[in-house]
């Protein structure tokens, strides 16, 4: 428990024994669900946390009560790591009123089983709520990243309310650049709905916005202009690094190879910045993050059963699944005799908006010859040129 102001309390909980986020992302330190608490004439909970925290949350909700007894319980989104313990929550206060929206309680028996007699508000854009000298106001942003996804202003501090929205990967007392977890926190959770957080983003920008409580990750005080200008350039799906990002699926060790010449060649000619990942190996989220980061990419595998080698497919099936656009491509294929990875590859580069593919396709037989290097150069320097 933690006060963010005389009325504002953080009841959230760090998990540091979960592997995976969602059973598919790797969080090498925890995570945080975050929940808070509105102390004035009216009491509101904004969310419950995951089930796997209940007793330690229910403890620190009582703290803050301090003996009294919440009158609202604010539901801004439904997925169980912020509100598994809806039901519990109204079984030990059952005079508290739930707050959401329509689709909030359209969605609301998929998950719980509440007695009829729990009262429920619904609210839309712009209504408000008075809860002595704080009032909140909700904002409808659905899809940031499930449909009933809502967001709360309290004007008299300041307190944006922003559910998944400038969270992060990672507990709150890990010490780690902001940047590098949240970018990889959004483009694998909320990368898709770009245009969705960019209807967001114009909502906020009228708001005298003080302090950000996202429901995952550190709460934001200081420099906002820094993390808006990130989300902006995010969810608008614009270049945030100068550079190029080296993305390789090698099965034997030759075309891993080949994309080490690349990075050698690219940061010889200049390139400010050349990352690189083997699809095989490395974190694939990491993988989404770094092609959604950098504006120019180069795609090198292996060709694979007339296709290409499955981590390339694995990962162009997450770019696609997140939207991936607004990129210049370059491509190295390797096969023994029948080279099938470029093919395979533009196929999937065709079903993403505004991908531009270099010409200068590399095609690579078993090992790396001089020609190659040669076809290489002429491909980096396509790549670079604006």
């Amino acid at each position: 428990m933690k006060k963010l102001s005389d009325a504002v309390i953080y009841i959230g909980q760090d998990d540091k024994e979960l592997d995976l986020f969602e059973s598919q992302y790797m969080i090498e330190n925890g995570m945080a669900y975050n929940s808070y608490v509105i102390i004035d004439e009216k009491i509101a909970v904004m969310e419950t946390i995951d089930k796997r925290k209940t007793a330690e949350w229910f403890a620190d909700l009582e703290a803050a009560l301090d003996g009294r007894t919440p009158d609202y319980l604010v539901i801004s989104h439904l997925e169980p790591d912020h509100a598994s313990n809806i039901g519990k929550f109204c079984e030990k206060y059952p005079k508290a009123t739930l707050v959401g929206n329509a689709k909030t309680f359209a969605m609301l028996p998929q998950f719980f089983e509440l007695e009829p007699s729990v009262e429920k508000l619904t609210v839309k854009e712009g209504d408000t709520l008075s809860l002595g000298s704080h009032e909140l106001t909700f904002i409808m942003t659905p899809m940031i990243h499930w449909p009933e996804v809502m967001m709360e202003y309290e004007k008299s501090e300041g307190f944006f309310f922003s559910a998944d929205a400038f969270g992060k990967f990672g507990t709150l007392d890990t010490d780690e650049d902001w940047a590098c977890e949240a970018r990889r926190y959004y483009f694998n959770i909320v990368g898709k709905y770009g245009a969705q957080v960019q209807s967001l983003l114009k909502k906020a920008a009228v708001l005298d916005i003080k302090t950000i409580c996202p429901l995952h990750g550190p709460i934001l005080t200081e420099n906002l202009e820094y993390y808006i200008n990130l989300y902006n350039i995010w969810s608008s799906y614009g270049v945030e690094t100068e550079g190029v990002f080296i993305a390789y699926a090698s099965v034997h060790g030759n075309t891993k190879g080949a994309a080490e010449k690349m990075k050698e060649i690219l940061e010889a000619k200049g390139c400010p910045k050349v990352a690189i990942a083997d699809l095989s190996r490395d974190d694939i989220a990491e993988c989404v993050e770094d092609a959604f980061r950098y504006g120019k990419v180069v795609l090198a595998a292996s060709s694979y059963d007339g296709g290409v080698f499955l981590p390339m497919e694995d990962f162009l099936t997450h770019l696609k699944a997140k939207a991936y656009q607004g990129r210049k491509i370059a491509i190295i294929e390797n096969g023994s005799w029948a080279p099938s990875a470029a093919r395979t590859i533009k196929a999937s580069l065709e079903t993403m908006k505004n991908t531009t593919v270099c010409e200068g396709t590399v095609t690579i037989k078993s090992t790396v010859k001089p020609e190659n290097i040669a076809a290489m150069e002429a491909l980096a320097d396509e790549l670079l040129a604006d």
